[in-house]
């Protein structure tokens, strides 16, 4: 089985690695874990001034963060899988979350594709939109959206 696991280090991400212990993974299966970085310029920012400020300092913040949440996440899921022979691999993406993780579901081909859910309501997805709602409708495979436990 070929599963892309999509995290952003939240809770929701950490109930979705917890679901996956219900998985039974074998020797040979393959996992990739990504993490997105979407560094769009803020639309308070005003290009047309001929201001644009220098990105450098939050690229850089942000690609140590998303080496941390990759590491914590391949950690956590081979405490799960600890025995079972499979690999697991990462990698940062850049742009847009929902349209790069359905861009890496096409070149790797897997199974199944698994998320957390920020569990957004009405109005919340209609201003932030939901990630997890995109890649469900435009994802070349199955579709496994992990809801968090209320708290």
């Amino acid at each position: 089985m070929k599963i892309l696991f999509a995290t952003d280090g939240d809770r929701q991400s950490d109930a979705a690695v917890d679901m996956l212990r219900h998985f039974a993974l074998i020797e040979g299966d393959q996992m990739l874990v990504v993490t997105v970085i979407d560094m769009a310029i803020p639309m308070s920012v005003d290009v047309s001034g001929g201001y644009l400020p220098d990105t450098g300092e939050f690229e850089a913040a942000a690609r140590e963060n998303a080496a941390a949440i990759l590491e914590t996440a391949s950690q956590k899921l081979r405490a799960v899988f600890p025995t079972a022979g499979i690999s697991i691999d990462t990698r940062v993406l850049f742009g847009s979350p929902d349209s790069r993780i359905v861009e890496a579901a096409g070149e790797m081909h897997p199974d199944l594709i698994v998320l957390g859910s920020r569990g957004h309501n009405r109005l919340e997805r209609i201003f932030l939109g939901s990630v997890s709602d995109s890649v469900m409708h435009h994802a070349p495979c199955s579709v496994l959206i992990v809801h968090a436990p209320a708290q």
